[in-house]
């Protein structure tokens, strides 16, 4: 595969990681989301949905045999175990199908590419990357907007926090942080400014 410049996108649920990702694709950076790839390697029928019914039974299955993402996310998200079981068995499959979606963008004359991967560290993609930046915000803020997004109650959506990285943990890994407490437009901002800094690192501009 010829280089590409690869930027891994992380960060705690419901600080609004997708919302930069998005903005970068419209600042014309070429975006691997890993939730879409998660999707797509776990399709009825898929290797990787087998290796996930022989971890946790049948019961993660809907009736028309679908991952039921709702009951698979009941049982890890408040048990470490069975969250590391999940990440051992799902995340090789990731990552083969992050590797032939850079060697298409490669091919296909990229030179850059966005992955966004809220599950970087874990996975072990942050090991791709040439530069990492996080997306951090309040423990209240992403409280009210996971609730919202995704339906959880509020001891679902804590346990869903709880189960993450710290905002400490981002902010040593990560080779920027981006702080989403504010405006909508003031993330705007935020990120045309992370996208002439990507392109810095890219060009030799040392890190910060």
């Amino acid at each position: 595969m010829s280089q590409i410049f690869t930027v891994g996108l992380t960060g705690q649920t419901g600080a609004g990681k997708s919302a930069v990702s998005a903005l970068l694709q419209k600042e014309g950076f070429a975006v691997i989301d890993c939730d879409k790839v998660s999707r797509s390697v776990t399709e009825k029928g898929s290797p990787a949905l087998s290796a996930l019914t022989d971890a946790f039974s049948a019961k993660i299955l809907m009736p028309d045999g679908t991952l039921n993402r709702h009951a698979l996310g009941r049982l890890v998200f408040s048990n470490p175990d069975a969250l590391a079981l999940l990440n051992r068995t799902i995340f090789p499959f990731i990552i083969a199908h992050v590797e032939k979606l850079r060697l298409a963008f490669a091919d296909a004359g990229e030179t850059l590419v966005i992955l966004d991967a809220p599950t970087l560290f874990e996975s072990g993609a942050d090991a791709l990357c040439n530069y990492i930046v996080g997306v951090c915000a309040s423990t209240s803020c992403r409280m009210k907007r996971i609730m919202a997004r995704d339906g959880l109650t509020e001891a679902e959506a804590r346990a869903r926090i709880e189960s993450q990285h710290s905002d400490a943990f981002f902010r040593t890994h990560c080779h920027t942080v981006i702080d989403n407490d504010g405006s909508r437009e003031m993330l705007i901002l935020a990120v045309r400014a992370l996208a002439d800094r990507i392109l810095e690192v890219k060009n030799g501009c040392p890190h910060s």
